[in-house]
């Protein structure tokens, strides 16, 4: 929904960092010298549609690719094109493509820089986009072509963390693959992202309970995570459960989501405005503080009335309306986390 207009791996602490605080099918898919001996044996020898797409299409942005590749196949094989002795092969040709095409699957592929993406079951509904999972890879389409713009923002901010932030920290993102913009057959063009998928993790939206011990650990990846983001010179803007993925047995945390990203940004959940900050709601503005404040909200969301005072007292001190009020710095404020929770917590 808009807003203002919705493997194992290590994660590590600051403390283990010692800081304060597939193969393709090809790059290019140019339409190839195809005759028409070397045509029909590569329809005959189709098992289905999609075994055409790659060869006599044209990678052009915005094309029907399925659409194209068969007017392609059929220039090349129509009965009507070839000389009479090729006739019969090519009447049996052109009807068996036209079979292929007549059953070519429901299930939509995309077609990126770096390969093709099946576009299968979905695998969540996020705020203002689809998700579907190809292998390893999670396809991330915005429902309406008017949020792509925030999919700018992310594939941008992912790209700055990556290249900004600190390499030891990167586990606390999803991995951008690549990201392009995919025109479908009404003409809609949408920007598409590809992420790499979090296997054995869940949103914090789905968690129902969570033990103290668990959301401590939580807090702590999240100003972790945080800290490492804002040294990079990004804000999310948008902490919030769903936004945040967790994975239970190895105590891992990544954050999500970074359509909201931006000192000033372009759309708030809407559904979510209570969670917001005033700078966000009233002057569409937001730092590391307005972080800090959305990542408290959502620790004293998840534990609820059993926080004990020390640390309910801790979470107000960053939950004032004045983010000048707030601390401004994460990775400091998780040293002053850990002075008040028990050692063993401290992981």
């Amino acid at each position: 929904m808009s807003g203002f207009r919705g493997a194992a791996t290590a994660w590590p602490s600051i403390e283990e960092t010692g800081t304060a605080s597939a193969a393709t099918r090809g790059a290019s898919t140019k339409s190839l010298e195809i005759g028409f001996d070397e045509a029909v044996a590569r329809i005959m020898a189709a098992a289905s549609f999609g075994d055409l797409l790659y060869g006599a299409t044209d990678s052009g942005s915005g094309r029907n690719r399925a659409g194209y590749a068969y007017k392609r196949w059929a220039k090349l094989v129509h009965p009507d094109a070839v000389s009479a002795g090729r006739r019969a092969t090519a009447t049996d040709a052109f009807a068996k493509l036209s079979a292929l095409y007549k059953q070519k699957p429901a299930v939509p592929v995309l077609h990126g820089r770096r390969r093709a993406y099946r576009m299968d079951a979905v695998l969540a509904h996020g705020d203002l986009a689809e998700l579907y999972a190809d292998g390893q890879a999670v396809i991330k389409i915005p429902r309406h072509p008017g949020d792509s713009d925030l999919m700018e923002v992310e594939a941008a901010t992912l790209q700055r963390l990556w290249r900004d932030g600190d390499p030891r920290f990167r586990p606390y993102a999803a991995r951008l693959i690549e990201s392009f913009v995919y025109e479908d057959e009404r003409r809609c063009r949408r920007r598409v992202n590809v992420l790499e998928r979090q296997d054995g993790m869940v949103s914090l939206a789905h968690v129902k309970e969570a033990t103290p011990q668990e959301v401590l650990w939580i807090w702590r990846r999240l100003l972790t995570g945080l800290g490492w983001a804002h040294r990079a010179g990004v804000t999310h803007g948008a902490l919030l459960e769903e936004h945040v993925l967790i994975h239970r047995e190895m105590r891992g945390l990544v954050i999500i989501d970074w359509c909201y990203a931006g000192h000033r940004p372009r759309a708030i959940v809407k559904a979510r405005q209570s969670a917001y900050p005033p700078e966000v709601l009233n002057d569409r503005l937001a730092g590391p503080a307005t972080d800090i404040y959305m990542a408290t909200g959502l620790i004293t969301r998840l534990m609820g009335s059993r926080m004990p005072e020390p640390l309910r007292r801790f979470a107000a001190g960053c939950t004032y309306d004045a983010p000048r009020m707030r601390p401004q710095d994460a990775w400091a404020l998780l040293g002053e986390l850990d002075d008040i929770i028990p050692q063993r917590y401290r992981n």
